[in-house]
């Protein structure tokens, strides 16, 4: 075996064991929020801060840590997310009210937020096109396999132990990924850019933490700060020299495209949400039937994505993606009309899963890796990022919103799915436009320019 390609694993484990805490934390305490209630004297509703503020402070982190990674490289922002992670660990452990606990989550999603895009990015300095699939592939079914065995994990640990133990297998993971980091991620800066914009950042993010929390809260005056903020930011960054999103990125057709796939994947993604209730309700069975229905298509997903990952670099981005959004199509199609038969609904998460398995993870952070330099990489990946978290909001908030709306619950049920299923079709021209494989490999993209 080649040196090149022993270091080129060493990174992924590096980089897979990162994205894996910070999956792992988004999804083990799903089965711990009766005890954290108890414990801190919450009611239920109070609860749903657990995973807002998380939600929140993560699409502002992404941008941050992106710009950050461009400008100072990859390894230390890389390091100082997993610090952060590390520290909002013990926040939590140690919060003596629930307020300090939404403290130590609000850093624990800081420091989450930096992991996916700057790992994305530095794979996509380091490993060669024709092999970045693959690898994009690995990184993302470590996520993805986070997100199974969490709410196991976070059910074990509550069943048996205090809450607390929760987060302590943080603190070994992240020991483990700096020691690992200070070898094998790369340390260079990609690009040595200029001072930081404070007044674009500060609008960024204020921008995307308003946007977000009005869609969660249905706050139209929020939302619309929020819009203001960004319409701000967008002029900011048109007349700034050193912009913190290279406004050129959104003036490249396959990237604009991509984004915009990007924000209905999230949607379609959100509409998930809801499966487990509509198979308890439609088919009276137990909440814990309807979460392995669920698990199923999941666990179809996860292993779909290595496979997808290795198509990239055989048949490229575009055919990938037209496969998962035509599989997700039959899947929600069939759970639309079948939601009331168990065999149609388990048939309807393993077409689903097949889908979602082509679509989350590599194929759209392969395409932009591929088309941008070296100096926006983070960037650009981190701007996907927020894309697929701001559809996920507006996905779960249109489904439940449908549900709510329609006084028959099966009669919601099944419009809600069916217009889960024409969103699917938008998500199938869109990727029909895409670049063919040979021109995605005709010219990749070395630097992008503005």
């Amino acid at each position: 075996m080649k040196s090149s390609d022993v270091q080129t694993r060493r990174l992924l484990l590096t980089l897979g064991l990162g994205v894996f805490a910070g999956a792992l934390d988004l999804n083990v305490l799903a089965p711990a929020l009766p005890v954290l209630g108890r414990a801190f004297g919450v009611v239920t509703g109070d609860l749903a801060w657990i995973f807002t503020i998380y939600l929140l402070v993560n699409v502002a982190a992404i941008a941050v840590a992106s710009t950050l990674a461009d400008r100072y490289g990859r390894r230390i922002i890389y390091q100082l997310s997993i610090g952060t992670f590390a520290l909002g660990s013990a926040v939590t452990i140690l919060a003596p009210t629930y307020s300090y606990f939404l403290v130590g989550r609000g850093l624990l999603a800081l420091g989450a937020g930096g992991i996916f895009p700057v790992a994305t990015a530095a794979v996509g300095d380091v490993v060669p096109p024709s092999r970045r699939g693959a690898a994009l592939g690995a990184i993302a079914a470590t996520w993805g396999l986070a997100a199974i065995i969490g709410p196991a994990i976070g059910g074990v640990i509550t069943h048996f132990l205090p809450w607390p133990w929760i987060f302590v297998p943080n603190f070994p993971l992240a020991a483990a990924v700096l020691l690992l980091s200070r070898r094998y991620v790369p340390v260079k800066a990609p690009h040595a850019r200029g001072p930081i914009d404070a007044l674009g950042l500060f609008l960024l993010c204020w921008g995307l933490l308003a946007a977000v929390d009005g869609i969660l809260s249905v706050r139209a005056d929020v939302g619309a700060v929020g819009i203001v903020l960004l319409a701000a930011f967008f002029l900011r960054e048109r007349k700034s020299n050193d912009p913190i999103l290279p406004l050129f990125l959104l003036r490249t057709p396959q990237l604009w495209k991509t984004y915009l796939l990007e924000v209905v994947i999230g949607i379609l993604e959100g509409s998930l949400f809801f499966i487990p209730t509509v198979i308890v309700t439609a088919q009276h069975v137990s909440t814990a039937v309807a979460g392995g229905i669920a698990a199923l298509g999941a666990l179809v997903f996860v292993a779909v994505i290595p496979f997808s990952g290795r198509a990239l670099d055989r048949i490229g981005s575009r055919d990938v993606l037209f496969a998962g959004c035509f599989l997700t199509e039959i899947g929600l199609a069939i759970f639309a009309l079948g939601f009331d038969s168990m065999p149609l609904a388990i048939v309807a998460m393993i077409v689903a899963g097949l889908g979602f398995g082509a679509l989350l993870g590599a194929p759209t952070r392969y395409i932009v890796t591929n088309e941008t330099g070296a100096s926006t990489r983070a960037t650009a990946v981190g701007l996907l990022s927020q894309a697929l978290i701001v559809g996920q909001i507006l996905g779960s908030a249109l489904i439940g919103s449908i549900i709510g709306n329609l006084r028959s619950e099966a009669a919601g049920y099944r419009f809600a799915y069916l217009s889960a299923c024409a969103i699917a079709l938008v998500a199938l021209f869109i990727t029909s436009t895409l670049q063919s494989r040979s021109v995605e490999r005709s010219a990749p993209l070395e630097e992008a320019a503005p």
